[in-house]
Protein backbone atom coordinates (compact mmCIF):
# COMPACT_ATOMS: atom_id res chain seq x y z
CA UNK A 1 0.00 0.00 0.00
CA UNK A 2 1.33 3.42 -0.97
CA UNK A 3 -0.43 6.40 0.58
CA UNK A 4 -0.05 10.08 -0.23
CA UNK A 5 -1.41 12.96 1.83
CA UNK A 6 -0.77 16.68 2.12
CA UNK A 7 -1.32 19.47 4.61
CA UNK A 8 -1.45 23.24 4.26
CA UNK A 9 1.72 24.93 5.59
CA UNK A 10 0.16 27.11 8.26
CA UNK A 11 3.23 27.03 10.51
CA UNK A 12 1.63 25.15 13.36
CA UNK A 13 -0.85 22.36 13.97
CA UNK A 14 -4.05 22.73 15.90
CA UNK A 15 -5.86 19.94 17.70
CA UNK A 16 -8.19 19.35 14.77
CA UNK A 17 -5.23 18.66 12.44
CA UNK A 18 -3.58 16.39 14.96
CA UNK A 19 -6.55 14.25 15.91
CA UNK A 20 -8.17 14.41 12.49
CA UNK A 21 -5.18 13.34 10.40
CA UNK A 22 -1.72 13.38 11.93
CA UNK A 23 -2.31 10.64 14.52
CA UNK A 24 -3.31 8.39 11.65
CA UNK A 25 -0.27 9.43 9.62
CA UNK A 26 1.91 8.29 12.50
CA UNK A 27 0.19 4.89 12.54
CA UNK A 28 0.21 4.54 8.77
CA UNK A 29 3.97 5.01 8.45
CA UNK A 30 4.43 1.70 10.26
CA UNK A 31 1.96 -0.10 7.99
CA UNK A 32 3.03 0.84 4.46
CA UNK A 33 4.87 3.28 2.20
CA UNK A 34 3.81 6.85 3.02
CA UNK A 35 4.48 10.20 1.39
CA UNK A 36 3.45 13.31 3.32
CA UNK A 37 3.87 16.76 1.83
CA UNK A 38 3.43 20.43 2.62
CA UNK A 39 1.04 21.86 0.06
CA UNK A 40 2.92 25.11 -0.55
CA UNK A 41 1.90 25.26 -4.23
CA UNK A 42 -1.71 25.04 -3.12
CA UNK A 43 -1.08 27.80 -0.60
CA UNK A 44 -0.25 30.36 -3.31
CA UNK A 45 -3.72 30.05 -4.89
CA UNK A 46 -4.49 32.91 -2.49
CA UNK A 47 -2.25 35.78 -1.47
CA UNK A 48 0.62 34.96 0.90
CA UNK A 49 3.47 36.94 2.35
CA UNK A 50 6.57 35.17 0.92
CA UNK A 51 8.62 35.32 4.12
CA UNK A 52 5.67 34.09 6.15
CA UNK A 53 5.04 31.20 3.76
CA UNK A 54 8.66 30.04 4.04
CA UNK A 55 8.56 30.28 7.82
CA UNK A 56 5.26 28.45 7.94
CA UNK A 57 6.62 25.58 5.87
CA UNK A 58 9.53 25.11 8.23
CA UNK A 59 7.26 25.47 11.25
CA UNK A 60 4.91 22.82 9.94
CA UNK A 61 7.79 20.38 9.44
CA UNK A 62 8.79 20.91 13.07
CA UNK A 63 5.19 20.38 14.17
CA UNK A 64 4.73 17.19 12.14
CA UNK A 65 7.97 15.64 13.37
CA UNK A 66 7.14 16.63 16.95
CA UNK A 67 3.75 14.94 16.56
CA UNK A 68 5.41 11.69 15.49
CA UNK A 69 5.91 11.79 11.72
CA UNK A 70 9.29 10.10 11.23
CA UNK A 71 11.31 11.16 8.15
CA UNK A 72 13.19 7.86 8.37
CA UNK A 73 9.93 5.88 8.04
CA UNK A 74 8.06 8.11 5.62
CA UNK A 75 8.86 10.63 2.89
CA UNK A 76 8.28 14.19 4.14
CA UNK A 77 8.71 17.02 1.64
CA UNK A 78 7.24 20.20 0.21
CA UNK A 79 5.53 20.39 -3.20
CA UNK A 80 7.62 23.25 -4.56
CA UNK A 81 10.79 21.13 -4.45
CA UNK A 82 9.24 18.42 -6.64
CA UNK A 83 8.68 19.78 -10.15
CA UNK A 84 6.71 16.66 -11.12
CA UNK A 85 3.63 18.04 -9.32
CA UNK A 86 3.08 21.13 -11.51
CA UNK A 87 4.33 19.33 -14.63
CA UNK A 88 1.73 16.62 -14.31
CA UNK A 89 -0.92 19.08 -13.19
CA UNK A 90 -0.64 20.96 -16.50
CA UNK A 91 -1.04 17.76 -18.50
CA UNK A 92 -4.09 16.84 -16.44
CA UNK A 93 -5.58 20.34 -16.66
CA UNK A 94 -5.48 20.02 -20.44
CA UNK A 95 -7.46 16.79 -20.15
CA UNK A 96 -10.03 17.87 -17.52
CA UNK A 97 -13.42 19.25 -18.62
CA UNK A 98 -14.33 22.60 -17.08
CA UNK A 99 -17.74 21.20 -16.24
CA UNK A 100 -16.13 18.83 -13.76
CA UNK A 101 -14.45 21.73 -11.96
CA UNK A 102 -17.65 23.76 -11.98
CA UNK A 103 -19.16 21.13 -9.69
CA UNK A 104 -16.46 21.42 -7.04
CA UNK A 105 -18.12 22.74 -3.89
CA UNK A 106 -14.93 23.98 -2.22
CA UNK A 107 -14.27 26.53 -4.97
CA UNK A 108 -17.78 27.88 -4.51
CA UNK A 109 -17.24 28.12 -0.76
CA UNK A 110 -13.79 29.73 -0.95
CA UNK A 111 -14.55 32.18 -3.73
CA UNK A 112 -17.92 33.16 -2.23
CA UNK A 113 -19.44 36.26 -3.78
CA UNK A 114 -16.15 37.20 -5.42
CA UNK A 115 -15.85 34.40 -7.96
CA UNK A 116 -14.60 36.71 -10.71
CA UNK A 117 -11.72 37.85 -8.50
CA UNK A 118 -10.63 34.33 -7.54
CA UNK A 119 -7.43 33.06 -9.12
CA UNK A 120 -7.33 30.47 -11.86
CA UNK A 121 -5.18 28.48 -9.47
CA UNK A 122 -7.98 28.34 -6.91
CA UNK A 123 -10.36 27.13 -9.61
CA UNK A 124 -7.91 24.47 -10.83
CA UNK A 125 -6.81 23.51 -7.31
CA UNK A 126 -8.49 20.06 -7.48
CA UNK A 127 -6.48 19.13 -10.59
CA UNK A 128 -3.22 19.84 -8.79
CA UNK A 129 -4.58 17.71 -5.95
CA UNK A 130 -5.15 14.92 -8.45
CA UNK A 131 -1.58 15.29 -9.71
CA UNK A 132 -0.29 15.17 -6.11
CA UNK A 133 -1.73 11.69 -5.79
CA UNK A 134 -1.51 10.23 -9.29
CA UNK A 135 2.14 11.17 -9.80
CA UNK A 136 3.14 8.63 -7.14
CA UNK A 137 0.84 5.83 -8.33
CA UNK A 138 -0.76 6.00 -4.89
CA UNK A 139 -3.01 3.11 -4.01
CA UNK A 140 -4.69 4.89 -1.09
CA UNK A 141 -5.37 8.45 0.03
CA UNK A 142 -6.43 9.36 3.59
CA UNK A 143 -9.57 11.44 3.24
CA UNK A 144 -12.12 13.20 5.39
CA UNK A 145 -15.66 14.04 4.38
CA UNK A 146 -14.57 17.38 2.93
CA UNK A 147 -12.11 15.74 0.51
CA UNK A 148 -14.20 12.88 -0.84
CA UNK A 149 -15.32 14.90 -3.85
CA UNK A 150 -11.74 15.77 -4.79
CA UNK A 151 -10.60 12.15 -4.62
CA UNK A 152 -13.53 11.11 -6.80
CA UNK A 153 -12.43 13.77 -9.28
CA UNK A 154 -8.86 12.44 -9.22
CA UNK A 155 -10.17 8.98 -10.09
CA UNK A 156 -12.28 10.43 -12.90
CA UNK A 157 -9.31 12.36 -14.29
CA UNK A 158 -7.10 9.26 -14.17
CA UNK A 159 -9.76 7.14 -15.86
CA UNK A 160 -10.30 9.70 -18.64
CA UNK A 161 -6.55 10.12 -19.27
CA UNK A 162 -6.01 6.38 -19.44
CA UNK A 163 -8.99 5.95 -21.76
CA UNK A 164 -8.14 8.91 -24.03
CA UNK A 165 -4.53 7.81 -24.48
CA UNK A 166 -5.20 4.06 -24.61
CA UNK A 167 -2.72 3.53 -21.80
CA UNK A 168 -2.67 2.50 -18.17
CA UNK A 169 -0.62 5.48 -17.09
CA UNK A 170 -2.30 6.00 -13.73
CA UNK A 171 -3.37 3.85 -10.81
CA UNK A 172 -6.83 4.67 -9.49
CA UNK A 173 -6.39 5.50 -5.79
CA UNK A 174 -8.80 4.26 -3.16
CA UNK A 175 -9.93 6.27 -0.13
CA UNK A 176 -8.34 5.33 3.19
CA UNK A 177 -10.35 5.91 6.32
CA UNK A 178 -8.23 5.95 9.46
CA UNK A 179 -9.13 3.72 12.35
CA UNK A 180 -9.37 6.54 14.85
CA UNK A 181 -9.59 9.75 12.84
CA UNK A 182 -11.74 12.26 14.63
CA UNK A 183 -13.69 15.18 13.19
CA UNK A 184 -12.83 17.93 15.65
CA UNK A 185 -15.12 20.91 15.79
CA UNK A 186 -14.72 24.45 17.08
CA UNK A 187 -14.74 24.90 20.84
CA UNK A 188 -17.14 27.81 20.30
CA UNK A 189 -19.46 26.20 17.74
CA UNK A 190 -20.01 22.46 17.61
CA UNK A 191 -21.30 22.71 14.03
CA UNK A 192 -18.13 24.29 12.57
CA UNK A 193 -14.78 22.58 12.06
CA UNK A 194 -11.86 23.64 14.22
CA UNK A 195 -9.88 25.99 12.00
CA UNK A 196 -6.96 28.38 12.15
CA UNK A 197 -8.99 30.83 10.07
CA UNK A 198 -11.56 31.27 12.84
CA UNK A 199 -11.07 34.80 14.25
CA UNK A 200 -11.49 33.55 17.82
CA UNK A 201 -8.40 31.90 19.26
CA UNK A 202 -10.70 30.33 21.88
CA UNK A 203 -12.20 28.21 19.12
CA UNK A 204 -9.14 25.96 18.83
CA UNK A 205 -6.28 24.36 20.72
CA UNK A 206 -3.00 25.24 19.02
CA UNK A 207 -0.28 22.66 19.44
CA UNK A 208 1.98 25.51 20.56
CA UNK A 209 -0.38 26.57 23.38
CA UNK A 210 1.09 26.25 26.86
CA UNK A 211 -0.50 24.04 29.50
CA UNK A 212 -2.40 26.86 31.17
CA UNK A 213 -3.84 28.06 27.86
CA UNK A 214 -4.94 24.55 26.85
CA UNK A 215 -6.73 24.06 30.17
CA UNK A 216 -8.33 27.51 30.05
CA UNK A 217 -9.67 27.05 26.51
CA UNK A 218 -11.19 23.67 27.29
CA UNK A 219 -12.78 24.89 30.51
CA UNK A 220 -14.30 27.81 28.57
CA UNK A 221 -15.48 25.62 25.70
CA UNK A 222 -19.15 26.06 24.85
CA UNK A 223 -21.39 23.37 26.34
CA UNK A 224 -24.94 22.99 27.61
CA UNK A 225 -26.36 22.58 31.15
CA UNK A 226 -27.47 18.96 30.75
CA UNK A 227 -25.54 16.04 32.31
CA UNK A 228 -23.80 13.56 30.07
CA UNK A 229 -25.87 10.53 28.97
CA UNK A 230 -24.71 6.94 28.80
CA UNK A 231 -24.90 6.63 24.99
CA UNK A 232 -23.92 8.69 21.94
CA UNK A 233 -27.42 8.62 20.46
CA UNK A 234 -28.59 10.98 23.21
CA UNK A 235 -25.94 13.51 22.11
CA UNK A 236 -27.33 13.76 18.57
CA UNK A 237 -28.75 17.23 19.20
CA UNK A 238 -25.93 18.41 21.47
CA UNK A 239 -23.05 19.24 19.08
CA UNK A 240 -20.75 20.91 21.61
CA UNK A 241 -21.09 18.06 24.10
CA UNK A 242 -20.55 15.53 21.34
CA UNK A 243 -17.42 17.37 20.24
CA UNK A 244 -15.83 17.34 23.70
CA UNK A 245 -16.56 13.63 24.11
CA UNK A 246 -14.96 13.04 20.72
CA UNK A 247 -11.85 14.98 21.72
CA UNK A 248 -11.50 13.03 24.96
CA UNK A 249 -11.98 9.70 23.18
CA UNK A 250 -9.40 10.53 20.49
CA UNK A 251 -6.82 11.75 23.00
CA UNK A 252 -7.32 8.73 25.24
CA UNK A 253 -7.55 6.20 22.37
CA UNK A 254 -10.90 5.08 23.74
CA UNK A 255 -14.29 4.67 22.16
CA UNK A 256 -16.79 7.45 22.75
CA UNK A 257 -19.10 4.94 24.41
CA UNK A 258 -16.33 4.05 26.86
CA UNK A 259 -15.91 7.71 27.77
CA UNK A 260 -19.64 8.10 28.35
CA UNK A 261 -19.70 4.95 30.46
CA UNK A 262 -17.22 6.66 32.81
CA UNK A 263 -18.89 10.08 32.91
CA UNK A 264 -22.59 9.28 32.46
CA UNK A 265 -24.73 11.40 34.76
CA UNK A 266 -21.97 13.89 35.45
CA UNK A 267 -21.97 17.50 34.35
CA UNK A 268 -19.33 19.47 32.53
CA UNK A 269 -18.08 20.84 35.82
CA UNK A 270 -16.61 17.37 36.36
CA UNK A 271 -15.85 16.49 32.75
CA UNK A 272 -14.02 19.61 31.54
CA UNK A 273 -11.25 19.53 34.19
CA UNK A 274 -10.66 15.84 33.39
CA UNK A 275 -10.50 16.65 29.68
CA UNK A 276 -8.11 19.53 30.32
CA UNK A 277 -5.78 17.31 32.38
CA UNK A 278 -5.81 14.65 29.66
CA UNK A 279 -5.13 17.18 26.89
CA UNK A 280 -2.24 18.76 28.77
CA UNK A 281 -0.64 15.38 29.46
CA UNK A 282 -0.85 14.37 25.78
CA UNK A 283 0.06 17.67 24.14
CA UNK A 284 2.80 19.01 26.41
CA UNK A 285 5.49 16.60 25.17
CA UNK A 286 4.59 17.45 21.56
CA UNK A 287 4.82 21.18 22.25
CA UNK A 288 8.19 20.84 23.98
CA UNK A 289 9.60 18.84 21.06
CA UNK A 290 8.14 21.35 18.60
CA UNK A 291 9.83 24.27 20.36
CA UNK A 292 13.18 22.47 20.15
CA UNK A 293 12.83 21.48 16.50
CA UNK A 294 11.62 24.82 15.14
CA UNK A 295 14.90 26.48 16.18
CA UNK A 296 17.00 24.12 14.04
CA UNK A 297 16.42 25.49 10.56
CA UNK A 298 19.30 23.52 9.07
CA UNK A 299 17.85 20.22 10.27
CA UNK A 300 14.39 21.11 8.94
CA UNK A 301 15.81 22.07 5.53
CA UNK A 302 17.75 18.80 5.44
CA UNK A 303 14.54 16.84 6.08
CA UNK A 304 12.78 18.66 3.24
CA UNK A 305 15.72 18.30 0.88
CA UNK A 306 16.12 14.57 1.51
CA UNK A 307 12.39 13.93 1.31
CA UNK A 308 12.05 15.90 -1.91
CA UNK A 309 14.88 13.95 -3.55
CA UNK A 310 13.13 10.69 -2.68
CA UNK A 311 9.77 11.99 -3.87
CA UNK A 312 11.24 13.29 -7.14
CA UNK A 313 12.76 9.92 -7.91
CA UNK A 314 9.42 8.19 -7.28
CA UNK A 315 7.45 10.70 -9.35
CA UNK A 316 9.66 11.00 -12.44
CA UNK A 317 8.69 7.69 -14.16
CA UNK A 318 4.99 8.62 -14.02
CA UNK A 319 5.61 12.09 -15.46
CA UNK A 320 7.67 10.63 -18.30
CA UNK A 321 4.96 8.04 -18.97
CA UNK A 322 2.35 10.83 -19.16
CA UNK A 323 4.49 12.84 -21.59
CA UNK A 324 4.91 9.73 -23.76
CA UNK A 325 1.20 8.89 -23.62
CA UNK A 326 0.42 12.39 -24.97
CA UNK A 327 3.04 12.14 -27.73
CA UNK A 328 5.24 14.87 -26.31
CA UNK A 329 8.86 14.58 -27.45
CA UNK A 330 11.35 14.46 -24.60
CA UNK A 331 14.55 13.08 -26.15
Amino acid sequence: MRTVSGIQPTGNLHLGNYLGAIKNWVKMQDEGECLFFLADLHAITVHNDPAELSANCRGMVAALVAAGVDPDKSTLFNQARVSAHPELAWMLICNTPMGWLDRMTQFKEKSGKHKQRASLGLYGYPVLQAADVLVYQATHVPVGDDQRQHLELARDIATKFNSDTGTETFTLPEPFFGKSAARIMSLRDGNAKMSKSDPSDLSRINMSDDDETIARKLKKAKTDPEPLPDNMADLADRPEARNLIGIYAALADQSQDAVLAEYAGKGFGDFKPALADLAVSKLSPIRQRFEELRKDTAAIDAILRDGSEKASALARPTVEAAYAALGLLRN
